[in-house]
Parts: C-alpha cells; structure tokens; sequence
C-alpha cells in the first residue's frame, strides 16, 4: 500500500505537468500508467484511498489558479468534490482488474479485454465528472491535454473521449503485457502496438474549405475582473479604445470578449446608442456580449448587433452557467457552510436554451461562453447547426497571470481540430488567438494587454466523424463500460460458485 500510494501521489502530479502551463503532453500516459499500476490488486477500500491520493494530487495542482482572487476555500471545495467522486470511480477500476481475469484468463483477455474495460471505465468516469454534482467540471479530461500532441488529429475521429480511452487503453495494455512476462512472443506486444500506431497514423478528418470570413477582434485589457477597481463604463471604453485601430479597415464582422459590454444594451438606451453608431461606422455586424436582463431572469449572453435593425438580432444565453461563479446551487444550504464567500456571488445567471449559433450575412458562427468551451454538447450543437467558423468569448481577468487562461486557450485549440473548423478564441485580457482548423496558431494577442487582430479566418464545412458519433460513442463508453464491469461480476461469481462444491468433494475424498 505504501508504495501504491507514492505511485498515485506522484501519478497526479505527473499528469498535470502534460497539460498547460508546462504541456509535457507523453506525460499524460505516464501519469494514468502510475494510477493504473498503484490499483492493481487492492481491496475496494485500498483502491479508494490510492485513488483519492492520484485525484488529490492532481486536482490540487491543475486548479490552483482558483486561489487567485477566492483562496483556498473554493479550491479545497472544487478539487474535494472531484477528488472524492474520483476516488470512488477508482474501486470500479480496480474491480475490473479483480474480475475480468477470472471470466476471461487467456492471453488476449488479459491483453485486450481488460485494457479495453478498464479505458472504458476511466472514460466514464471523466463523463461523469463532466456532468454531475450541477453541471460538472470536465477540466481534467485526460484527451484535453494532448492539443499540442500528433494524438489531437484522432479527435476528429472521436471525439475527445475517444482519445482519452485509446490513451488509457494504451496504458493498460502496456501494464498487463509487462506483468505477463512474454516479451519474447511478438504478438502480446500487439494490442498496444496497434493503438500507438493508430492514435498517430491516423489524419485529422477531412472538412471542406469555404472561403474566409475577415474577423475584427478586440481584447480591450479593461477592468473586467470580479474584484476590479472601476468607473461605470470602464471595461466598454476600453473595449471602444483598442477597437480604434480597425476603424477604417474592411471586415465581416467584429467581435468582443465575454464581459466587453459592462451594462445590458437592451436595456439601457445610452449603450445600445454607442453600439448602434459603433456598427454604423464600420459598416459590418457586432457579435459582443454582456450580462442581460428579461423578466426576472439574468443571462450571460452573446448577441449580434446591427445598425438600424431590431437590435440585438440574435442572442445566444450560455447554455452551462458555472456553480458557485455565476450562480449558486442551493444557495441557503452553501450559505450555512461559507456566507462570505457565498455573499460575494450576487448574480444568478439562468441557464440559456437557444442554440448557440449566429448567421452572420450568410456564414454560420458557432459560439461558446467561456467555460461552456469544455461541454461537448455545446460545441457540437454549433457544429450541427451550420457553423462554419467558432468564435469563442471569455473574460478570464479573474484568473490573470494563471495557468487557468493556457489551459482553456488549449481547450479551444482542441475543439479546432476536433470540429475541423478554425476558431478564434478572444478574452477580455488575453491571451487571445485565431486558431486554424488543423490547431496552428493563425495570429495571436500577448495576455495584458490591448490590442486588435484583424484576420483573414478560414471556413470549413462538412461535419467530423466526431460531431456525428461522438454522442452515440459516449454513451457506449459510458454506460457500456458499467454494464460489462457488470457482466464480469456476474459471471465471476457464477465461476466462483460453480468452483466451489467440486473443490469440497475433492476434500471430503482425500
């Protein structure tokens, strides 16, 4: 035990050095072989506890950048819930590795099978995580931190829980053709061969060219943080100054960051004024965003304005709100536990509906809000919709000079490459890029600062074989992973009854 727990410790800390800041993405496999490898054998118990010590390690360094304005409170509270929802996800790992061998002993049992179960079962677990307690928290996915990796291309195949589950297939397979001790015999090395040949052989699905769409964008570096000192206005003059230099040029279409607009346009006369006359003097559409207000209820929304139309034209409200950021679930019972910090959290941000998707004259933009970038379905409800290009907007000013703005900026540059379809990724203090649809970075706005792109972005059409199957494949792994860990249960136990009067009989004749 005292060595699987070193092994997990060490498993979590490994795995977070493959994602951003550092990005040592081969360091993934060897983080989920330490994992794997300190489960082997345990009761169910020992493997909640070693699993516990991997989530722990790894959930505490790769969402540090929490602590930036909150401290330690909400890291301890986030990266507690997906330790612990972790840990008990680990007992059905090593579950599979306690019952698959008895069902199926032989060498490709071990070799294919159970690699194949315990990948699926991780991969649940990372979808389970991505839904539940709220909305979930699919940070940690084990194929989001492969975005600058030869591996990404197979993305567009799978989706990235696909590649999550060929990566632990892969180590999986690699464990159990070492603990066979056949080294000799070419063909156990064969299961983990073919998965390594095909996450990098395989070529990014192709999608059609469309043209271009010239794309103004503009990270203003205002005040936009939760905890900013600022005058009424200031993030939006920011955003008009750094807007300046594209004036005069010509364009589609020019976009904002989440959070450009610090007051709602639709209903407050003097802004929608300045958006109107904004819109008139470049003579092309705006896609910004701001808090909005209908009824009783708050949004987080991006819409498109236009001079002299029924403005906005179009809105998209997130679809996945962020619990404990932009509302509070059960409000009076997270109160009890910390009023302070709950009481900072004045807006309740309802959830949106509508499709998050713009026509903007003709070309089709797929959107995502800030986190809503990590949600599957978001992305490839875009992708279904007609997007030809993703025009992502964050604020990520409460979390500047952190790992957290690399780590969504590499999200984005997967989504790239999964969908086929160039992205351009803006926040309000960067770092903020246009990404093409082979994940290369097109151009680029340095973090703290202002300043305007204004780029020729390609557009694709045609839907990737991940967008199609991607959801049916999830469901596959998912549910299907549980109903053959229980499957090897059953069949385990019926093994183990059927052994057990035969071996009593030979006593009793002895």
């Amino acid at each position: 035990m005292w060595f699987a727990l070193m092994a997990a410790v060490a498993g979590g800390a490994v795995l977070d050095l493959a994602f951003p800041d550092i990005g040592w993405w081969p360091l993934a496999f060897v983080g989920v072989t330490l994992s794997l490898v300190s489960l082997i054998g345990r009761s169910a118990w020992g493997a909640f506890v070693v699993g516990f010590a991997f989530a722990a390690s790894f959930y505490l360094i790769h969402i540090m950048w929490i602590t930036r304005y909150l401290g330690v409170v909400p890291w301890f509270a986030l990266a507690g819930i997906e330790t612990l929802l972790s840990a008990l996800g680990a007992i059905a790992l090593c579950l599979a590795y306690r019952w698959l061998p008895r069902v199926a002993p032989g060498r490709w049992g071990r070799l294919l099978a159970l690699p194949a179960l315990i990948a699926g079962l991780w991969t649940a677990r990372e979808q389970f995580l991505g839904s539940w307690p709220y909305t979930g928290f699919p940070w940690g996915r084990i194929g989001m931190s492969q975005s600058e990796s030869p591996l990404a291309e197979l993305s567009s195949w799978t989706g990235v829980s696909g590649l999550t589950f060929l990566m632990v297939f892969l180590a999986a397979a690699v464990i159990e053709w070492a603990r066979m001790w056949q080294w000799r015999d070419v063909r156990t090395a064969v299961p983990a061969l073919v998965a390594a040949v095909l996450m990098v052989a395989v070529p990014q699905f192709p999608t059609m060219d469309a043209g271009t769409m010239r794309v103004g964008a503009v990270q203003g570096n205002g005040p936009a943080g939760y905890f900013d000192e600022r005058e009424p206005y200031a993030v939006l003059d920011a955003q008009l100054k750094a807007t300046e230099p594209l004036l005069d040029e010509d364009m589609d279409v020019l976009l904002w960051p989440e959070g450009g607009i610090d007051a709602d346009p639709t209903n407050n006369e003097s802004v929608a004024q300045v958006l109107d006359r904004l819109s008139a003097r470049i003579d092309v559409p705006l896609l910004v965003n701001a808090a909005t207000v209908r009824g009783e209820d708050v949004f987080n929304t991006s819409m498109l304005w236009q001079d002299g139309a029924d403005n906005p034209v179009a809105y998209h409200d997130k679809s996945h709100p962020v619990p404990m950021g932009e509302y509070v679930p059960d409000r009076w019972f997270y109160e009890m536990l910390a009023p302070d910090l709950i009481g900072l959290i004045q807006r309740e941000y309802t959830p949106g509906t509508n499709p998050p998707f713009f026509d903007v004259d003709g070309v089709g933009v797929g959107l995502a809000i800030c986190f809503d970038v990590i949600y599957d379905d978001v992305i490839w409800e875009g992708a279904r919709e007609g997007a030809e290009v993703y025009m992502f907007q964050t604020n990520n000013a409460d979390f500047r000079d952190t790992d957290e703005n690399l780590q969504q900026l590499a999200f984005a540059r997967m989504r790239a490459i999964e969908t086929g379809r160039a992205v351009v990724n803006l926040s309000t203090v960067g770092t903020s890029q246009v990404i093409a649809p082979d994940g290369s970075t097109i151009e680029s706005l340095p973090a703290a600062e202002a300043g305007a792109m204004l780029t020729d972005v390609p557009l694709r059409t045609g839907l990737t074989s991940a967008v199609v199957i991607g959801p049916w494949l999830q469901l596959l792994l998912g549910w299907g992973s549980l109903a053959a860990l229980v499957v090897a249960w059953v069949l385990a136990r019926r093994r183990g009854t059927a052994k057990t009067p035969a071996s009593n009989e030979a006593g009793v004749d002895g």
